[in-house]
């Protein structure tokens, strides 16, 4: 097996630590970037680094904020200074918020898109001439099941920031796919547990207006009792990490365009289904189907989006 040099954003919890670790631990060498390492996050990079000589990986903590251009350009550069070459990327950096839209100052919701959205960004503007002078590498993004199937009221800040990623990513793969660039979305459904999303999901400032939507008051409670029951007990993040560590292991040409794992069943795989479909029928009607896949591909597009681990077929 090819060991992959593969950079994570948001590496310090939730998908993006286990992830980056699954990765090491298959043999690929993972730079696993945050912000603040010397500082808040400092035990959190202490502890990756105790791992990776303890198990003998490749696991390096990195700072990235993906706040600053300045951040990324630099993280970016180290890795291909150190390795030689960069061949994957995770886009996996976001924040949630939680709280009634209209208590949201559209100061509060540029945030969320700074980190969700503008920072994905910083960090194509920071890989992306690396990846293309290659002319080879994969662009993995992590969405959320959010943009495409249903989800419960009170975040939508996070939503609309989700969802213009997605569609970043999905115009990103047609441009960059004559230079060899791979790319790869990843949608994991709702985790009620695993994770430090939701504990650490940010609120509106406007307490007042909060205050008005006490009619609400616990319908977030009652949505996440509902989700807790409709969830699996084998529903674990590790799923994702380790549908990432198949994707990547996968030769170039028959990585996944799509990827859903989804235990509890909101319709994204469905609804991606046919979106899938109609984006790649409408590119051909369009003369550009050979965007559809990236130079290096040597089998169709894998069109169809997929549910869990052992169902794939890819």
């Amino acid at each position: 097996m090819r060991k992959n040099v593969i950079l994570v954003t948001g590496a310090g919890t939730g998908i993006g630590k286990l992830t980056a670790q699954a990765l090491a631990e298959a043999g690929h060498i993972v730079y696993a970037t945050m912000r603040d390492v010397e500082g808040r996050n400092q035990p959190r990079a202490d502890a990756m680094r105790a791992l990776a000589e303890s198990k003998g990986i490749q696991l390096h903590p990195l700072e990235l904020d993906v706040l600053s251009q300045e951040s990324a350009d630099a993280a970016a550069a180290t890795i291909v200074r150190e390795q030689g070459r960069l061949d994957v990327v995770m886009q996996n950096a976001g924040h949630l918020v939680v709280g009634p839209t209209e208590a949201f100052t559209p100061e509060e919701m540029m945030k969320v898109f700074d980190t969700n959205l503008l920072g994905a960004q910083r960090v194509n503007r920071a890989v992306l001439p690396y990846l293309r002078q290659q002319e080879a590498g994969l662009m993995l993004w992590i969405s959320s099941s959010t943009t495409k199937g249903g989800f419960p009221p009170f975040l939508g800040p996070y939503v609309a920031a989700k969802a213009a990623m997605d569609s970043l990513a999905v115009t990103l793969a047609y441009e960059i796919a004559r230079f060899g660039i791979e790319t790869s979305i990843v949608v994991p459904g709702a985790f009620t547990r695993g994770t430090e999303h939701f504990p650490n999901a940010g609120k509106p400032a406007d307490t007042e207006r909060v205050a008005a939507y006490a009619r609400y008051d616990g319908v977030m409670d009652r949505i996440g009792e509902r989700l807790s029951g409709l969830t699996p007990e084998d529903a674990d993040p590790q799923a994702v990490a380790d549908e990432i560590v198949r994707i990547v292991t996968l030769p170039p040409g028959e990585r996944p365009m799509r990827s859903v794992i989804d235990f509890v069943g909101d319709g994204a795989r469905e609804v991606l289904d046919v979106s899938e479909r109609v984006r790649i029928e409408f590119a051909k009607r369009i003369g550009i189907g050979d965007l559809l896949e990236a130079r290096v591909k040597r089998h169709s597009l894998r069109a169809a989006a997929h549910v869990r681990r052992s169902t794939f077929d890819a």
